[in-house]
């Protein structure tokens, strides 16, 4: 989960999280990646610029003018670069928004000991409910994604998604961040919405593929229109309630509705109703379980997760 500010101050390490620096990519770069090859120019030689966010799962460096690279930083996301390597260059061709392309894919080295990735850079920045200059065109532009996505063909290989799992998965992390966050949040309010989530009737169809994380900080904007989606790591098939969550982490009230009605149409009333409570469920599980987790290493990031919490929180309120 990643949300924008400009210029964030930099996301403190957690014990477990692996450490990275331009020195580290420079010489993954110059053992690993073939100079023989006219395709791939002197990588090592290129300027390097970190590239600063909120974001928790990966360390990323902008590597000249038009490469990326993509460093996990905890073992959880290890994964999720062999994920997009395979499944980013056969699903891009079929969405409306522009996603990563993957160029080259490293291994452990250089006292580094995970898979690394290196992509092309897309240009864009992130913004958020108070920066939006068009909500309503970013609502219906983000639905026709998120519609795209969910009607590309399941294949047997077809990686599960971690957030496209029933919501009641995620019941046990949300009550012990309710509890550690005592006083930090309405646990009230916060219980109620999510106990109404947990109502809403679980997904019976064939499971669709999912982006998993529609944060803010994952969506890029260009002249303020939305022009690409990128971190693909939480990519996979089951429940689409999962990318509902911008609905409350991206959108104010209005931006919201726009947002529901452009799903709406593609999915029969009463099936849009519970898809609409379990993304409100995943929206404030997700911002729950994060704000404990990153209390005193990410402000940002909790400060982003607060908003929304407060976001579903009001948005149950109207409701009573």
């Amino acid at each position: 989960m990643t949300f924008p500010q400009a210029n964030p101050p930099p996301v403190r390490m957690h014990e477990n999280e692996v450490d990275t620096g331009a020195d580290l990519v420079r010489r993954l770069l110059a053992a690993q990646c073939p100079r023989s090859q006219s395709q791939f120019p002197q990588w090592a030689d290129l300027p390097l610029t970190p590239v600063r966010s909120a974001g928790t799962d990966n360390a990323v460096y902008r590597l000249g003018d038009a490469l990326s690279v993509r460093l996990p930083r905890i073992g959880w996301a290890v994964d999720q670069v062999e994920k997009e390597h395979a499944w980013l260059p056969r699903l891009a061709p079929h969405l409306p928004l522009a996603v990563p392309e993957p160029v080259f894919r490293g291994e452990p080295g250089e006292g580094f000991p995970y898979p690394w990735a290196v992509h092309r850079w897309l240009e864009g920045e992130n913004l958020n409910a108070d920066t939006l200059a068009d909500p309503e065109a970013a609502a219906r532009d983000l639905a026709r994604f998120v519609l795209a996505l969910r009607h590309l063909p399941t294949p047997p290989d077809a990686p599960r998604a971690g957030r496209g799992q029933p919501l009641a998965t995620r019941d046990e992390g949300v009550r012990e961040a309710v509890a550690a966050l005592g006083d930090l949040i309405d646990g009230k309010a916060a219980l109620t919405a999510w106990e109404r989530a947990l109502r809403a009737p679980e997904w019976k169809d064939a499971p669709v593929w999912v982006h998993g994380d529609l944060s803010p900080g994952n969506l890029l904007f260009q002249s303020g229109r939305l022009s690409a989606v990128i971190d693909f790591g939480g990519l996979g098939v089951g429940d689409p309630a999962c990318d509902l969550m911008p609905a409350w982490s991206l959108f104010s009230a209005g931006g919201r509705e726009v947002f529901r009605a452009a799903l709406a149409a593609d999915v029969p009333l009463a099936v849009g109703e519970a898809l609409w409570e379990r993304g409100r469920g995943h929206a404030l599980a997700q911002a729950l379980m994060f704000i404990p987790y990153y209390l005193h290493t990410n402000p940002v990031g909790v400060r982003g997760a607060r908003q929304v919490v407060a976001q579903v929180l009001a948005d149950e309120k109207s409701r009573s």
